[in-house]
């Protein structure tokens, strides 16, 4: 695997971001059990990691046809954690923004890099905090909250470090705020910590990284960013007697699913080809059925309230 030397700069080809000289090694690793379903996906990942933003289309796809089968348990990674370092052609924010705008057309996602000049983050060890924090109340409003988050941080252009930001997330996914403040000020910390704990155990390298594990211990492994395919596969050779669930295909059922959906995730959701997609998107929004909300590197859209 191509070798990385910087955590904000993500391999195009791999669709990995952080360095990627060495595998994960999960032959002798007894910390990780398999839960209640045949297949375990340890997901390591970070708020502002553009190659995981890139694997959301993926992820709800499996998520959809293969949520009786697997598990999926979010880790943090900790991808920055301050601007301490020069490497990669990278010593200050403003060199990510080139690189982001460059990534947005590679994923097909709407990654506005223009946060980078307008309000940098100093770290992405705060919103990782706070998704720990989540997690403490309650693990689906978890994952929604990690998904606001980062489409503030894509789309918004929203410094995500900042609590007024990590406040108006998790009070939208309907999150206790006064307990989610005193975890995120408390034991949500030694939370994350663990995670980069067990991630240096794992030998995680760079993000996204997914470990697949069934009930007897065998593994599969999927660095980076990559087609719906391998991670498929990786569920399969663990069960082979894995059944895809069947599911609607409507834009009212998605939707029904997901608040929000980019073009790339309704095209891979649907099966209908990418163009045809923004189109369809975009008829629903003249319809009066979404809104649409657009940047200078793609749309969202979502259902209208």
């Amino acid at each position: 695997m191509k070798k990385q030397s910087n955590p904000l700069i993500c391999d195009i080809e791999t669709g990995m971001c952080g360095a990627t000289d060495d595998s994960a090694d999960m032959e002798s690793k007894s910390t990780i059990r398999s839960t209640k379903k045949s297949v375990k996906a340890i997901y390591y990942t970070d708020p502002i990691c553009s190659g995981c933003w890139g694997i959301e289309p993926q992820l709800r796809k499996l998520k959809l046809e293969y949520g009786n089968v697997i598990e999926i348990e979010y880790r943090m990674g900790g991808l920055l954690p301050d601007w301490s370092y020069n490497s990669g052609g990278i010593g200050k924010p403003s060199d990510v923004a080139i690189h982001w705008d460059e990534v947005s057309i590679h994923y097909d996602m709407p990654i506005d890099g223009d946060l980078w000049l307008e309000d940098p983050l100093e770290s992405s060890y705060p919103p990782s905090i706070a998704f720990k924090a989540a997690q403490m109340q309650d693990n689906e409003k978890a994952i929604l909250f990690l998904r606001e988050i980062r489409e503030m941080v894509f789309l918004q252009k929203k410094n995500i470090a900042k609590w007024e930001h990590i406040k108006a997330a998790a009070n939208k996914v309907g999150l206790n705020i006064e307990r989610f403040k005193t975890d995120f000020e408390g034991n949500a910390k030694a939370l994350f910590e663990e995670d980069l704990k067990l991630g240096k155990e794992l030998g995680v390298r760079g993000f996204p990284t997914l470990f697949f594990l069934d009930e007897s211990g065998n593994n599969e492994i999927v660095y980076g960013s990559r087609p719906y395919a391998f991670y498929e596969i990786a569920i399969l050779k663990l069960n082979s007697n894995a059944i895809k669930s069947e599911y609607s295909k409507s834009w009212e059922f998605l939707f029904s699913k997901y608040a929000t959906l980019t073009a790339k995730e309704f095209s891979e959701l649907s099966g209908t080809p990418r163009d045809e997609s923004e189109k369809q998107l975009n008829e629903l929004v003249v319809k009066g059925n979404l809104d649409k909300h657009t940047t200078k590197n793609g749309s969202i859209w979502t259902m209208k309230e």
